[in-house]
């Protein structure tokens, strides 16, 4: 997210008031979230004008062997295909499974 951010030539805050959030949960999603929710990272990737994957590679990018992209982004771009009530649907299933593992 912070490279496209900064790619756009956009400060934190003013990434956050494009995409309705405080400042300091671009900051938080930047440096160290690995969980946002499926509707914030679809929001994100939409604003960006980019794929789920694109936006998860780039993430990834310098941690990640070079390679064939990784299984969940591979599920993540299938997922994107999905019509948006689908999405919404799988997201909400993979949320409730996330909490009930995290308990």
């Amino acid at each position: 997210m912070a490279a496209f951010r900064a790619a756009k030539g956009l400060s934190q805050a003013q990434l956050a008031e494009e995409l309705d959030m405080t400042r300091d949960r671009v900051a938080y999603y930047e440096r160290a979230s690995t969980n946002p929710s499926f509707e914030v990272i679809q929001r994100v990737a939409e604003y960006f004008n980019v794929s789920v994957g694109e936006l998860f590679n780039d993430a990834a990018k310098g941690r990640a062997k070079p390679g064939p992209p990784s299984h969940f982004v591979q599920l993540a771009e299938r997922l994107e295909r999905l019509p948006r009530s689908q999405q919404k649907a799988v997201a909400t299933m993979l949320e409730g499974y996330l909490k009930q593992v995290a308990a």
